[in-house]
C-alpha cells in the first residue's frame, strides 16, 4: 500500500567479543500499528501524535527491546494515514492486522476510533485510541475488552473546565458554546454537572457545527447574556477562529474567556495578543517549573528533554497522549509476557490498574479509561510581553484530576 510508511528501529545484540564466544542472533522484531489522519483537517495534531508514538517505540528499542519469554523483542512502528475517513481508516486498520501487527493505536477523529473499537470487540486486538472518545464509547458492552483510552471523554473535559472556572476562578455565571456533535454535547453535560455541583449556573447556551468560521452572531449573544465566563468547546482550527474574533471584539475586557481544551498547536495559531489572558485545560504542558508536585514537575521535565532531543521542540498535549498510550501498550505486553489481547488486558488491570505516566500517577478504571492525579492542567495564555520564546505560551495555574472528574461508572452501566 503506497500510503503505508514504515519506521524501523534496527538493533542487533552480540555477545562480548572474547575468544570462543559466538555472536547472538539479532533480536526478533514485531510490528505495532500507528494509524492517524496525517492529511486533512486534523493533520497538525496527528503529526504530534505520530511523534509521541514513535518516541515510545524508540525508548523501548534503546533499552534493548521488550523482555519477552523467548528473548528480547524489538519494535517496528508501522505508520498509515486514516485521512479521518471511516471507510479508509477501517480498510487501513484491517490491512495492518493482515500485516501481523500486535497492537494498534491512533485516531484523532473520535468516530473512527469508535468504529475500530467495534471491530476490536469482535476481533480482539490491543487497541489504544489516542483521541478524546465520546462518552458513549465507554459504556459497558460497547467498549472492547482490549481497548484502553489514555485520554478521557469530552464529558470529563467539560467537567474539569467548569470546575476550574467556578472553584478556582470564582465564576458563577457561565455562557457555554458547544459544538453540535458528541464532542460538544458531552462537554456541555460535563460543564453543566460541575456548575450544578458547585452552585453556578449556565446563563446562556448555543452550539455551532464543526468548521464554523464566523462567530459574529454568537458573540453578540454572549455579550448580551453578561456572563462571568465564556466557556467554549471549540477545538483546533475552530478554536483559533473563535479566539481571534473574541479578541477583535474586545469580549475579554468584559468577561473571562475560557477555551475548554487546548494544545500548543492551537495557541501557536493565535497572535499573542489574542492568547493573552485566555484560560484553558491542557492535558499536558511541558513547563511545570514551580508546580507544587515536584515529582511530576521532574517527570515532565525529563520527558520534555527526551522529546526535544528528538524533535527539537517541546511535546504538545496530543503527543503526550500518544506517548502514554504506546508506553502502556508495551508495558502490557511485557507484564503479560504475551501479545494475546486478553492476557494484555488482564495484565494492565492487575494491581488495581495502577501505572505511572509522564504526568504523574494514574490507573485504569473498569471502563478502561485512565484516571490521573493530574488529569489536566489549568493554564492561562501569555501575551506578547510575557512570552520569552516561541514555545512560552502558558502559565500553569494548577491542576484537576481524580475519580471526581470522570463520569460515574454507574452512568456508563457498570
Amino acid at each position: 500500500m503506497n500510503r503505508l510508511l514504515k519506521f524501523v528501529s534496527i538493533a542487533a545484540f552480540c555477545a562480548a567479543a572474547v575468544p570462543g564466544t559466538v555472536h547472538a542472533a539479532p533480536a526478533a522484531t514485531v510490528k505495532v500499528g500507528i494509524l492517524l489522519p496525517l492529511t486533512g483537517t486534523f493533520a497538525a495534531v496527528a503529526e504530534t501524535q505520530k511523534e509521541g508514538a514513535l518516541l515510545a517505540v524508540e525508548v523501548v528499542n534503546k533499552r534493548g527491546g521488550l523482555d519477552m519469554p523467548g528473548g528480547r523483542v524489538m519494535l517496528e512502528g508501522v505508520v498509515a494515514d486514516d485521512e479521518a475517513k471511516q471507510d479508509i481508516g477501517v480498510r487501513r486498520y484491517r490491512y495492518m492486522v493482515s500485516e501481523g501487527v500486535k497492537g494498534v493505536g491512533g485516531q484523532t477523529w473520535a468516530p473512527l476510533a469508535y468504529a475500530i473499537n467495534a471491530i476490536v470487540s469482535k476481533e480482539p486486538m490491543p487497541y489504544f485510541p489516542v483521541c478524546v472518545m465520546a462518552k458513549e464509547a465507554f459504556q459497558k458492552g460497547k467498549l472492547a475488552n482490549s481497548t484502553f483510552a489514555t485520554a478521557y471523554s469530552p464529558w470529563s473535559v467539560g467537567y474539569m473546565a467548569g470546575q476550574a472556572a467556578v472553584k478556582t476562578l470564582g465564576k458563577k455565571r457561565i455562557f457555554f458554546l458547544a459544538r453540535a456533535d458528541s464532542w460538544g454535547w458531552d462537554m456541555r453535560d460535563g460543564a453543566t454537572a460541575a456548575a450544578k455541583a458547585l452552585g453556578a449556573e449556565i446563563v446562556g447556551y448555543d452550539e455551532v457545527s464543526l468548521g464554523t468560521s464566523d462567530f459574529t452572531t454568537i458573540l453578540q449573544k454572549v455579550r448580551a447574556a453578561k456572563p462571568d465566563v465564556f466557556l467554549s468547546a471549540q477545538f483546533a482550527a475552530d478554536a483559533v477562529a473563535l479566539l481571534k474574533q473574541v479578541h477583535q471584539t474586545g469580549l475579554g475586557k468584559e468577561m473571562t474567556i475560557f477555551n475548554a481544551f487546548i494544545t500548543n498547536v492551537v495557541a501557536k495559531g493565535l497572535p499573542p495578543e489574542a492568547l493573552e489572558g485566555v484560560y484553558a485545560m491542557h492535558y499536558f504542558y511541558y513547563d511545570l517549573a514551580g508546580f507544587p508536585d515536584k515529582a511530576v514537575a521532574k517527570s515532565a521535565a525529563e520527558f520534555t528533554e527526551l522529546y526535544r532531543a528528538k524533535y527539537k521542540k517541546p511535546p504538545d498535549a496530543y503527543a503526550t497522549i500518544a506517548y502514554v498510550a504506546y508506553s502502556e501498550m508495551f508495558r502490557g505486553f511485557e507484564a503479560a509476557k504475551s501479545f494475546d489481547p486478553a492476557k494484555v488486558s488482564a495484565a494492565l488491570m492487575a494491581n488495581q490498574g495502577r501505572f505511572n505516566s509522564v504526568k504523574g500517577p494514574a490507573s485504569w478504571r473498569q471502563d478502561h479509561a485512565a484516571v490521573y492525579q493530574h488529569a489536566a492542567f489549568l493554564v492561562r495564555g501569555k501575551g506578547p510581553k510575557d512570552q520569552k520564546h516561541e514555545w512560552d505560551l502558558f502559565t500553569v495555574m494548577g491542576s484537576v484530576g481524580g475519580e471526581s472528574v470522570m463520569p460515574p461508572l454507574k452512568s456508563l452501566g457498570y
